[in-house]
């Protein structure tokens, strides 16, 4: 369990909020918790990507996070666990059932219990911490939002396309369909779970990860209050940008900024946060874009944001928590 394990490795005790999508921000908290002790940190985390299959609730992001944290990961993937069966998936495969979704066994035991417990009344950030306590992290990792959120997709073609279910679009199409517009639906009446706010509003540095900024970070810091508590506290957020070299390392994100009339660079990153964080941590491929950066109202960092191993994801966490701490002291 990558916080249980590990002390942090410089002694600080800063406390660090991150807004968290998947499976980079996942990669990227791993190797926070290299450099902070988990009680210094607190993961606040997408739910626009939730959903109901086979009767269960399903957390992909959440997941994700806990997965990863927790050693538990598939490394060959990066999303499901280690050492998946498939014994139900292949049975109702057999059976003509819904399989575009791939649940292993492991896996269909948390819906379960996720799905049991808020039946009986339990919120979905309590389920969230009773999961991971069982996984043994000890950071806290909260859902932005314990109301329904639902990341709806427009595909771009045929025109006057339906909306589709995120996961539609990123699991049945993977991702290969041009969109046209995202909407959140049921966000404005959403409320921040408890602990969101005050993780925003207290901690010494807030973190945007590494994430898609349309699909990740939007369905969070579109949640009534979020967005607002950031801007108060502009100089302390510090966002790493998901786009290296004018392209995604993994997903979407690139492809879907073109789409959606932004430019897929570092500078097209920063005219979509600049509001609400002050400094933009890129990769050395993107050094020659920092005066783009600067230009749209962030502060650029440079330094290698590929998390190709466990101690790049540390080197990195250390080097974005530098950078907001540089940036305080200004």
């Amino acid at each position: 369990m990558l916080g249980a394990e590990r002390p942090t490795a410089d002694g600080a005790a800063d406390s660090v909020a991150v807004l968290a999508g998947g499976v980079g921000a996942a990669r990227f908290l791993s190797g926070l918790l290299r450099v902070r002790r988990p009680a210094e940190v607190t993961a606040i985390v997408n739910v626009g990507d939730d959903f109901t299959l086979h009767g269960l609730y399903i957390s992909p992001d959440l997941d994700t996070v806990t997965y990863t944290l927790a050693d538990e990961i598939n490394p060959e993937t990066g999303w499901g666990r280690a050492g998946e069966t498939w014994r139900v998936l292949t049975e109702l495969r057999r059976l003509g059932g819904q399989d575009w979704f791939k649940l292993g066994d492991l896996d269909l035991a948390l819906h379960l219990f996720r799905t049991q417990r808020r039946s009986e009344g339990a919120s979905l950030s309590q389920v969230t911490g009773e999961i991971a306590a069982r996984f043994g992290l000890e950071l806290t990792l909260l859902p932005v939002s314990d109301d329904p959120i639902q990341t709806r997709i427009t595909p771009a073609e045929p025109v006057g396309a339906a909306e589709i279910n995120f996961q539609d679009y990123f699991v049945a199409h993977q991702h290969g369909i041009a969109v046209s517009a995202v909407r959140f639906a049921g966000i404005d009446a959403a409320r921040p779970a408890p602990g969101v706010l005050e993780a925003l509003g207290d901690t010494d540095t807030v973190v945007v990860a590494p994430s898609n900024p349309f699909v990740s970070i939007g369905p969070v810091v579109d949640v009534p209050q979020v967005r607002e508590t950031l801007c108060r506290r502009r100089d302390s957020v510090v966002a790493v940008s998901p786009i290296v070299g004018g392209a995604s390392i993994k997903g979407p994100a690139g492809a879907m900024m073109r789409e959606l009339g932004h430019e897929p660079s570092v500078a097209g990153v920063a005219r979509l946060y600049a509001d609400f964080a002050g400094t933009l941590v890129i990769d050395h491929a993107d050094d020659d874009l920092a005066p783009a950066v600067a230009e749209a109202g962030m502060t650029p960092v440079v330094t290698d944001t590929i998390m190709a191993d466990p101690d790049r994801a540390a080197a990195l966490a250390r080097a974005t928590l530098e950078a907001a701490s540089a940036k305080g002291t200004t």
